[in-house]
This record gives structure tokens, sequence and C-alpha cells, in this order.
């Protein structure tokens, strides 16, 4: 497929500094963006905005590279910085590290023309003139690929136009596992906004009676379950941030920034004075009843889903998918299947009854910020919670004080759900044997679905950096696995060696 290119009318400065921040917004590591144009033409301007957005370092020292020809910087995205005005000999490029530039993060190259029989194929050429009114021109040549990604951020821009914010400064925000992407967004005079780029996912191939995995788990294909869950929390009196402008269709979301304090400290250590805030936050929770059917603003109504028998079973099932063979270096036959789902079809029946209510799915540090200065609920602000749906309670305990991305010790852990027993009993009516079993139970479908998840990030999507998340994970399965209830659970995991690494 050909480049696709498009001229742009930039009328200033500012406006060159904007389509900096909108490429930063397009490219991703191994990009090459090639900057032409004459002296004065304001290539620098460009880079510099992009790099500062790319990096989200907004007020970065970025000096023009003539006299070193390279400059590095880290960031949100690693960004190498030619200059080849000075270049007398192409082959210099692989001696200041041209390759290992690209391989962990972009290349930004103003007059690539000096070495255009050295350089890779640029996946981004701009190519800027002034013009006789004193503004500038940009032609944009970007590959297929590239385009697509550009499209999209430019389609970003239109948004923040349409919602008051089109002047904005732009800068990319550190995402998470999802496809979701997140950047930040300022200007004089305002607070801070967070942008949320979820474009609707597309379903997938049919997996089991000719749905999807999405919708067999639930898992929301669009912002519009974060719209009305935000609304949801909000109305009961929970920190969801305020929503000030949507675009449901291209899913665009113009949202409260609650800033970056945890409840981790700098060390990745759980601070237990906010993890018990977060217990007495759920204890809140499970104290409301709340509306299946949620009508939301900007025109988001939204069912929430049951956490039914097909979810959880499609959820563990992750663990024979990509864990098994991960572990055991085969795939699990037929027969193996069928006792897998033999098992865990009794110990899910032995939720039957338990109490039930809004379960958020990703109770855990990522997703909780700590809002110093404010009182009861509001010091805890929520961000993670399109993928709700109604089921045992004892799940958002268990993500909590199971957190997945940060050790929680087994003595904090007996301390939360002492806690919680605690608060629950103290509101009324609570069965405590029977949410001790639904912990366990959840636990465990918990972390065997992780377990999957995580493997899975790694040999499908690129990110080794999970597998060192799976040792904690093993150590809070072998804390839950040994109540009565996941009797047939355990025996199958301990005879297929599924546990063997627990202790490693």
């Amino acid at each position: 497929m050909k480049s696709r290119t498009t001229t742009l009318d930039l009328k200033d400065e500012a406006a060159t500094s904007r389509l900096g921040q909108d490429i930063a917004a397009a490219v991703k590591p191994g990009d090459l963006i090639a900057l032409e144009g004459d002296l004065g033409a304001g290539k620098t301007t460009l880079a510099r905005a992009l790099i500062r957005a790319a990096t989200a370092k907004p007020g970065l020292e970025v000096p023009s590279p003539t006299y070193t020809l390279v400059q590095y910087y880290d960031g949100v995205l690693p960004v190498a910085h030619f200059d080849l005005y000075r270049l007398t000999d192409g082959s210099e490029l692989y001696e200041l590290g041209l390759e290992e530039a690209l391989e962990q993060g972009i290349v930004v190259v103003e007059w690539p023309q000096n070495a255009a029989d050295t350089l890779p194929s640029p996946a981004l050429t701009v190519n800027l003139s002034e013009t006789a009114d004193g503004g500038r021109s940009a032609i944009v040549q970007a590959a297929p690929e590239t385009e697509a990604r550009l499209r999209r951020s430019m389609q970003l821009r239109s948004f923040l136009e349409t919602s008051g914010w089109g002047e904005a400064s732009r800068a990319l925000f550190v995402g998470d596992a999802s496809t979701r992407r997140y950047e930040t967004v300022s200007m004089p005079g305002a607070p801070p906004q967070l942008v949320m780029d979820a474009p609707e996912q597309p379903d997938g191939p049919p997996i089991r009676e000719g749905l999807p995995y999405s919708r067999i788990a639930h898992l929301s294909e669009s912002v519009v379950p974060f719209v009305a869950v935000d609304h949801a929390l909000r109305e009961n009196g929970f920190s969801a941030p305020q929503i000030s402008a949507a675009d449901l269709a291209n899913g665009f979301l113009l949202i409260e920034d609650f800033g970056r304090e945890g409840v981790v400290n700098d060390r990745l250590e759980p601070i237990p004075d906010r993890y018990m805030s977060a217990i007495e936050l759920l204890a809140q929770a499970h104290q409301r009843k709340w509306q299946t059917a949620i009508d939301g603003p900007f025109g988001a109504r939204h069912q929430l889903p049951p956490y039914d028998r097909e979810a959880m079973m499609i959820e563990v099932e992750l663990l024979l998918d990509w864990y098994m063979p991960a572990i055991t270096g085969r795939q699990p036959d037929e027969g193996e299947r069928h006792e897998f789902g033999q098992a865990w079809g009794s110990v899910i029946s032995e939720l039957a009854g338990v109490e039930t209510g809004l379960v958020m799915r990703d109770f855990h540090s990522p997703n909780l910020i700590w809002r110093s200065g404010h009182q009861g609920t509001d010091r805890l602000g929520l961000i993670d919670f399109q993928d709700a749906l109604i089921g045992p309670l004892a799940y958002d305990v268990a993500s909590l004080a199971q957190d997945a991305r940060v050790t929680v010790a087994a003595e904090l852990e007996i301390d939360l759900l002492s806690e919680y027993c605690r608060l629950r009993k103290e509101s009324g009516s609570f069965n405590e044997m029977d949410f001790q079993k639904s912990y366990a139970i959840m636990a465990v479908q918990r972390c065997s679905k992780i377990l999957g998840i995580f493997v899975r990030l790694d040999k499908r999507d690129g990110k080794p950096v999970y597998l060192k998340h799976l040792p904690r994970m093993r150590e809070y399965l072998m804390r839950s696995i040994g109540h009565e209830a996941l009797a047939p659970v355990f025996a199958l995991y301990h005879r297929w060696g599924l546990l063997d690494e627990a202790s490693a």
C-alpha cells in the first residue's frame, strides 16, 4: 500500500507544536519520524513539542543536537533526536546507536536527506515550509499503518476542539494491559484533564455457541459501560471521575484527573492504612442496593451483566489455554478439559446463595488513587470499572487483598478480611461463613484467570513484563486453594503439577 499524504495549514508556532503533540500520540516504538524543510521552517519547534509529549515531560529542555548529532530522552516513550545537518557519512548513524534507539523507542530525524541511503523507511515524514502570510504549511506523509494511528490522533484533536479544549497541550500517559490509551491534556487557567481513547473493540472470533470471548466474559466493548457505571458510582457517593465531554461513537472521553498518588509506597509495597480505607469503601459499597439498569449521561444506557457460570468458566479456562502449557510443556487433551470443567463446575455451584452485588472487577492498587485532604470514601478515586457486573461480592475483596501487582503479605490480607467482616457485621445481617467460602472460591478463580492472562500477555501480545507477577499469583493461589469448597480443584491442580511452582 502507498503512503498517504495530507497537507495542513499551521497558522502559528502554537499550531506547529500541537501537530508535534498529535504525532507523538500516533507513533510507537520502532517508528522513525523524518522532519524535512529549510532552515527556520519549524522543524525544531515541531520536534521539541513531539519529544515533550512522547516523554510526558512538558518542561523538558530540548536543545538542538546540531553539533552532537543526537540527543536521547527517557520517558513514557523514549526518544532519540538526530540532527543530520552536519553529517558527512551516513554510516555514522549506526555508530551513534540508531538501531538500538529504534528498538527502545522512536527516532526523530531532522535533515534526513543527508542520510537518505542509510536511514530506514520512515513511518512518518513531515515537510515544513513557510507560507506567504507568515504561517507554515506541513505536508505529512504516513505509511499505511502509521496513517491509521495518525488519523485516530487527529480525530481525538477534533474531539478536544468540540469540547472547548482544542488548544490544549497533549502528553502521553502510562496506560494498562488493555487496548485503552490515556493522555493528559492541559490549558492555562484550567485543571488538567485525562483523555480516554478507547475505540469500540470488535467481538473477535466466536469460540463457544457462536459467541466471542468478550461476550461470554461480559467485557466492555465500548466506553458506554464506563460512562454508565461512573454515573452510578457518583450517584451513590463514591469518587469516580467527573466526565466533562464524551464522544460515545468514537470512544473518546474527557475526564477528571485524580492525580498520581496511589495506595503503595515508592518500593511498591502496600500502605496498610490506605488498603484499610479501600476495605472500608468496599464494605460501604456492599451495603448498597445497586440498580442493574443504568441511564447515564450522554445517552449511555447500560445493563449490568451477571457474573454467571459461563463467565467464570471461560475465565478460568485461560489457565488451561495459556498457563498450563507454559508450566507443563503440553496442551491439555479433551479428557483433561472435561475433568477441569467438572471440577470447576462443582466448585462454582458452591456459590449458590452467597451475597451478590456490584463487582467492579479490577479493584486493586493500579486503579485506586489516593486523594490527600479528602475524607471518607472521597479519599479514594476509582478509575477502572467498565467491566463491572453483578456477582459474588467477595471477588472485589480478593482483588484488593490479593493484589496482582504488589505483594500483600499474608498478615495484611488477614487484617483486611477481619476488618471487612467487622464492618459488615456492624452494618447488619452478614453471614461470615458464607463470605469466607465465597472469598476462597473467587480468590482461586481470579488467580487462575490472571495466571493465564499474564502468560497470554507474554506469548500472544509480546509483553513479557507481566511474567514477573507469576510467583506472587502462585503464592496467593496457595493461600486460598486449601478451603474445603475447593477440594475438587485442589486435587486436580496438584495432580497436574500446577501448584509445584508455588514455592519457587
